[in-house]
C-alpha cells in the first residue's frame, strides 16, 4: 500500500456549534493521509493520487460552514475517495487552533480513519 500525506494545511472557516463560531470564524489545521493500491512502479502522476486534487477538495470543503468537525471530516473523506477507486484508507485530522473555550489554552481536534 502506498500513501500521500498533506500536513499542517491551514484554513479559515466558520465551523462550530455555537452561533459566535459561525459569525467570527476560526483558524483550522488539517492533516490528511491517503493510502492506495498501486502495484507497478510510479512513473507518472496518474500512477499516484494527485495531492493537488486532494488539497482542492479540502480547500472547498473547509470554506463551507458546518456545525460539527466530525461532519466535516466525513465530508472530506467521501469527497477524497470519489477521486480514485484505488484509495483504500483515508486518515484525517481537523484541528481548531483557537477554540472559543473560556480559560482554555491549546487546540481541539477530531480525527477519522475510513477504510474502503
Amino acid at each position: 500500500m502506498r500513501g500521500i500525506h498533506l500536513n499542517k494545511l491551514e484554513f479559515f472557516g466558520y465551523h462550530g456549534w455555537h452561533t459566535e463560531e459561525g459569525l467570527a470564524g476560526a483558524n483550522f489545521s488539517v492533516d490528511v493521509s491517503v493510502f492506495f493500491d498501486e502495484e507497478k512502479a510510479i512513473q507518472e502522476l496518474k500512477d499516484s493520487i494527485n495531492y493537488v486534487a486532494v488539497f482542492d477538495i479540502l480547500k472547498k470543503n473547509m470554506s463551507q460552514p458546518v456545525k460539527l468537525l466530525e461532519t466535516l471530516a466525513e465530508q472530506n473523506c467521501a469527497a477524497i475517495r470519489s477521486i480514485d477507486e484505488r484509495i483504500k484508507t483515508i486518515n484525517i485530522k481537523i484541528t481548531k487552533l483557537n477554540p472559543p473555550i473560556l480559560n482554555f489554552i491549546g487546540t481541539v481536534s477530531v480525527s477519522l480513519s475510513k477504510s474502503y
